[in-house]
Order: structure tokens, then sequence, then C-alpha cells
């Protein structure tokens, strides 16, 4: 083998093999062969890419013949080295490849001998004294006693441990002691056996034992790994940047890292020690846990043991000082995925989350349905909780079926459950799939959403739930529903239960105060705007104005329903005798079963008649209008609130009807039709002005769709009939004073 002035092993430690095309790996080998090195050395250091082969550096090796002329030498790895960030001086000067590192150089360059092999030094460089003075000047101020041992006793199965040994001296002491003892260290300490080693303790004691009380300053802990291999446990030490004040190779197996723990007290020593050794565990490095306690001992560099060196690797290491670390480890511990190629990804995309409610919501995502008081919100979730179990659609969308949980924060127990019993009979769907719904009562149990996620996900972790839905959020809300970065907070708590089981998230809040109809529906939810935009789907409910000509023909279809279901009962084929019209007519029907019923039938019927007449007249109507990250928007649905269920309007009736403007009425009051203009006129004022950001007299039709939440066709209707405002190619424009419409 040639000699250099250069480990050229250590300096491959610096160029990434993955990192090199074809040409430049080959001549590396070709390098490693010209100096006289070994293809397992080539081999070796291939293996860290991935585009490895086994046997291909053996067949490589044995077409490489060199060149007289210009063969490819150790100058070619020192280059890439160089351009990959090694440098000589990293190592103090330029040293001789079998060279090691002194303790005046550990000091002068914080210790940072960057390669991560570890080669154990040459016996012509090593200097044993030195190394030992440089650990206690690293670890001790002159007045701290420090304890060591270099006795031992042999137990039965050949191997050695370590008596109590000596406490006695201070740093100073030894220090002096060592200077002076012409490179005799078992002249200063006493003999040790070299088939053993010795041990030093690295937190100062009182000098009047060797206990956990005897030491008088929590500054070090240990620690030591012997399950990874010994450059594997130097990498990661490194890499996870660990406040080392001291690195020493023990001899066999492992390295000591001397960590700063820098603890006021003991209970603050374990607390850190603890986190530590976590911290490495998750990183690939079991701790052995019985180093633990401040007055544990290490190896004692400058020592032989069974044939080796016990050696000073590095000093000052890391970050310097355990709050340094601590604050660097929360920076750097995100648990944050790692980022994508989106080239690597392209030709693989990953598979979308299946659609839980068809066009609305996927499986995994999260789905706020808000609303006022009395617009049946839990109704609305449990006719969702059932249509899910079924399979079956829920308002104007299919659901996919599976398992779903309903937590109940709200109602007892028992109203609760008949709540479930009412909603089927009401809908008419046989309850064949019960099974498939969990409900888990909390009224009065009830705790914060951050406490709340990690039990729900706990309880719910086996059980295979495609949606989980929390009725009411307000009972779990915690801090400011108004402040955004307390609400985004709480929001994440959804995230989690949404990332750890695999489910979607269906939760209610309700709208702020006052008047909703001039808002857009993402707006209408109390607090923070957090909770429109933060859900994958925003389903809002606002309520309808229900004029005198609306509850009329709602009541005309009340008295229909009520007749044709006592005839179905009453009289066999009747419908032959009845035309289409009569049907849907209310007098019609009524004149009929005069003709056919008899007096005491009539009374029955007349019975039925006002009951759905009443139940007409309590029915409440409903837009719901939505917001969504996954699909496109979808034209509004409007809805018959009739108690206990939804019911979606087939019939159009409720298309052109405006939101109710103080979110409460049932049955609107007349107005007069200069009333009803002026009214209309006003919140189509507020609606242009509100989307005017540029105030260039003109607006799209949509966005004051969007903004007033009417269809499209009835703003034209509104526009038309303002006298202030005119169409022109799908938009609003305000009409110059001169071209009022009187």
């Amino acid at each position: 083998m040639v000699e250099h002035k250069y480990n050229i092993l250590e300096l491959l430690s610096y160029i990434n093999p993955a990192g090199l095309n074809y040409q430049q790996w080959i001549n590396i080998g070709m390098a490693l062969k010209e100096e006289g090195y070994s293809v397992e050395d080539w081999d070796r250091w291939s293996k860290a890419d991935q585009r490895y082969r086994s046997g291909e550096c053996v067949r490589k090796w044995a077409s490489f013949r060199g060149a007289a002329t210009t063969p490819v030498t150790a100058g070619t790895i020192v280059k890439l080295a160089r351009q990959n960030g090694w440098k000589p001086s990293d190592l103090g000067g330029e040293i001789d490849w079998e060279g090691t590192i002194g303790p005046k150089d550990l000091k002068e360059n914080g210790g940072k001998k960057s390669c991560r092999k570890i080669v154990e030094p040459g016996e012509a460089h090593w200097k044993p004294v030195d190394e030992l003075i440089c650990y206690l000047e690293t670890l001790f101020v002159p007045s701290d006693h420090v304890g060591y041992v270099t006795e031992t006793w042999k137990q039965e199965d050949g191997t050695y441990r370590p008596t109590k040994g000596s406490y006695d001296r201070t740093a100073g002491q030894l220090i002096q002691a060592l200077k002076k003892c012409g490179g005799d260290i078992g002249a200063v300490l006493g003999d040790y056996r070299k088939e053993a080693g010795a041990w030093i303790r690295f937190n100062p004691l009182d000098g009047k034992g060797i206990r956990n009380e005897n030491v008088t300053e929590y500054r070090y802990a240990l620690v030591e790994s012997d399950k990874e291999e010994i450059d594997k446990q130097n990498a990661i030490l490194r890499r996870l940047e660990l406040p080392i004040a001291a690195l020493v190779h023990s001899g066999n197996k492992s390295l000591h890292g001397i960590v700063h723990i820098d603890a006021g007290n003991h209970a603050e020593y374990e607390r850190r020690v603890k986190h530590l050794y976590a911290v490495c565990k998750k990183n690939g490095l079991e701790v052995d846990t019985q180093n633990k306690n401040p007055s544990r001992m290490s190896r004692m560099p400058g020592v032989f043991r069974n044939g080796h060196k016990q050696f000073l690797v590095a000093v000052n290491i890391g970050k310097r000082s355990w709050a340094e670390w601590e604050a660097w480890m929360e920076e750097m511990d995100d648990d944050l995925p790692d980022t994508e190629n989106l080239a690597a990804e392209w030709d693989n995309l990953p598979e979308l989350a299946m659609p839980l409610i068809e066009g609305v919501l996927r499986q995994g995502h999260k789905l706020l349905l808000a609303g006022p008081s009395k617009a049946g919100k839990s109704f609305a979730l449990i006719e969702m909780c059932i249509a899910i179990a079924e399979g079956r659609r829920w308002l104007s969308w299919q659901c996919n079926q599976g398992k779903v949980l309903y937590v109940n924060l709200e109602l007892d127990r028992a109203s609760c459950l008949h709540r479930f019993a009412d909603v089927y009979g009401a809908l008419g769907w046989k309850p064949k799939n019960l099974a498939n719904i969990d409900v888990w009562n909390l009224r009065g149990k009830s705790v914060p959403m951050d406490k709340l996620a990690p039990k729900l996900i706990h309880r719910a972790l086996k059980k295979e739930y495609i949606a989980v839905i929390i009725d009411p959020i307000y009972k779990v809300i915690t801090g400011d529903e108004n402040s955004a970065n307390q609400m985004a907070e709480f929001c994440n708590q959804f995230d989690k239960v949404c990332t750890e089981l695999g489910c979607a998230v269906i939760y209610c809040h309700h709208h702020s105060k006052g008047g909703q109809s001039g808002k857009k529906s993402m707006d209408r939810a109390s607090g923070s705007g957090v909770f429109a935009r933060d859900p994958d789907a925003l389903l809002d409910l606002i309520e309808l104005e229900v004029t005198e000509d609306l509850q009329k023909q709602e009541d005309n279809k009340a008295v229909c329903r009520a007749c044709q279901k006592y005839l179905d009962v009453q009289i066999k084929n009747w419908r032959e005798e009845v035309g289409q019209d009569g049907l849907y007519s209310a007098s019609q029907m009524q004149e009929y079963c005069k003709k056919k019923l008899s007096p005491g039938q009539m009374g029955e019927l007349g019975k039925l008649v006002f009951s759905a007449k009443q139940r007409a007249k309590i029915m409440t109507a409903w837009r719901v209008e939505g917001t969504l990250r996954e699909f496109p928007k979808f034209e509004p649905v409007n809805l018959w609130f009739d108690f206990p269920v939804h019911r979606v309007d087939k019939s159009g009736i409720l298309m052109d009807s405006a939101p109710d403007g103080e979110g409460k009425t049932k049955i609107a009051k007349k107005k007069t039709p200069e009333e009803k203009k002026n009214a209309k006129n006003e919140d189509l004022r507020k609606a242009f002005e509100a989307n005017d950001l540029k105030n260039e007299g003109k607006v799209k039709l949509s966005d004051i769709s969007e903004y007033m939440g009417i269809s499209v066709n009835t703003i034209k209707k509104y526009v038309d009939e303002s006298g202030e405002f005119r169409r022109e190619n799908g938009m609003v424009v305000k009409a110059p004073i001169g071209e009022l419409v009187t």
C-alpha cells in the first residue's frame, strides 16, 4: 500500500456514493486499487448507495488494469472529498494516514473531528497522559473532587468488575501529578489490569463517597450503547447534535458520550436524562438505561483494555449546553412529513379518499354543519348518521355505507336514543343496519376537545368507523371562539381524530347573533372565521321566508295527503275515479270523500285533516348552501323541516323564496308591494357595495347571488325591478342618475 499523508478511507466518509455518477464511482474503485487498497474497502463504501448490487464491485475490480501514463490515483478521492466539505485543517493540520489527534488539537478545533469513521490511534501517535489531562480539564474545574477506579476483581465468568475506587483528590491535583508522571498513568492513579481497563466518574463528588448523594453538581449524563456498530453510534450522536463534553471509545463495542445535562437538582437530572434517552431511542440509538445515575462511572481515556485502547475521540462537540440543544431539538423534532418531489410521484399518484357523502365530503375529511337555533341541526346529523349506516341518501346526496360513531354531548341518554327511533320512523326506513351505529352519550361528562380527542381515538381505534359525528361543538370548545389562534388550535384536534382513525369528522356549530340574510354562507358561523375555513366541507342552513301563498299551498298539500292516506285504507281502486288534477286539489279531494265516506268516517278524516294542517303550519323552510374544498359548488338545496326530519323540496316551490331577515319568522307578515320592493332594493344595494371592492360601479351577477344566497335568476328579477341597477353581459351595473327608472 502506498503511504499518504491523508487516511484515504477517512476521506471516503465525506463522499456519498449515491451522489456520484457511474464514471465517478468507477474512478473511486480504480483509485483505491491503484493505491493498494482492497476490493472490500470499495465494496463496503459502495453499500451506502441504493444502486448497490452484490458482487458488482468484485467483477469491476478484476477489470481494472491501471494506466502506464495517467493512472487514476488518490488525488481523485482527495478532490471529491474537498468538494464535499473536507479540509485538511479540519483535523488540525495535515496528518499521516495512521495519525490521530492529540488533546491540544481537540481543544483548539472544538473536538470536531468531522469524519464518521473512528480509527484506533496508532501506538506511535497515541499520548495517553495528554488524553486524560484533556478529559479532566474539559469536565472539571480544579477544585472538583474526581472519582476513579483502577483496581478490579474477577468474576466467575471471567469478566472484571471495578472496586469502589478513589475519590479524595481534586481534578487540579490529578492534572498536576499527570504532568509530572513521565507518561506513567499508573504512578498517579495506581496500576490497572490491562485486561480490564479503568473507569472514571464524570460528575464531581464531595470527596466523602461515591453515592448519588455525594455528587455536588449534576453536570453530565452518560450515553452508551453497544447495540449498533461503533461508526453508526458515532454518526447518530453527531447527527443529534448532543451537547457532548467528551466522547470516549470504550476499547470494546461502544462509545461513551459524556453529555451536558446542567441540572439544578437530582429530580431535574432524572427528568432530563429520561428525555435524553428517549430522544436517542427514537433516533435509532438503544441506550443502556442502567447508566442513568449521576454517580455512574464511564471508561477512562488513556488506558488499555484487553488489547485495545480506551481513547478520547472528541471533546466539546454538538451544541454547547443542554438549553441550546433542547431549543434546537424543539425546532428540529417537528414530526412533520418529508417533502415529496412531484416528478417522482407524477406517474404513480395516490388514490383519492373514497367519497363519504357523494359530491360533498371524502372519507378522512372534515365537515361543519352550521345554522341558527331551532334549525334542527341535531336531527339533520342524526339523519346523516342513519343514512351512512344504511348506505342511503342524506337530503340530496348519496352516502357511502359503514360504521359511524355519534358523540352526543347535549341530550340525555333516553332522549337521544328515542330521537334515532323517531327519525327512522319519520323517514320510513327499516332499521336494517343498527349495528353500524354507536352512540357515545357524554351529557354532563364532556371534557374540552384537547382532552376528548385522545380519549375518543383510544376508544375508536379498533372500531373501523368511517365517520365520527360530534354534536354540538360548543360543549367542547377550548379558548375564546373569537380568537383565530385559539380556534385554529381547537380545530387541529379534529385533524388528529381524522388522521389517527382515518375517518371523517362531522360537527355542527351555531350562527352568530343577528340577521344572516346579507352574509355569505361561510361568514354566518359564530366566532372566528377559522370555523368556516378549516373544514373541507361547510354546509350552512338559513331559514327562508314562508309567505301566505306558500303557506296556503302547503296547507293544500297536507289536506290532499291526509285524504289520500285515509282513502287508501278505506276504498279499493279509488284513484281510478279521481282525475290527476283532483289528487292535488284539497277542495276536490274533500268533495270526493263526502260522496264516498260515511258520516263516521268523515269524522275520523276530519281529525286527520286538522292534524295535517296544524303540522303544515309549524313546518319551517330552509336552504342548504355549501362551501367545498374537494368538489364543485352545488346549487342550493331547499328543505322543509317537518319535525323530526328534513325533507327536500322537490316541487321547486321554495326556489325563489328569500332568506328570512331575522332567521326567526315562520310565517311572514304580509307586506305592501312598496315595502317588499324597498327591502329587496336595500339588500341588493348592500350586496353590490360589498362586492364592488374597486369602486368600478359593476359587479358580477354570480358574486351578488353568492353573497345574498339567492339564485341568479332571482337576482336578475331584483335588478330589473330595482330602478337603481341594470344588467349588462352578466354584470350588475349601477344606472347613471339620468337613467333611473321612476
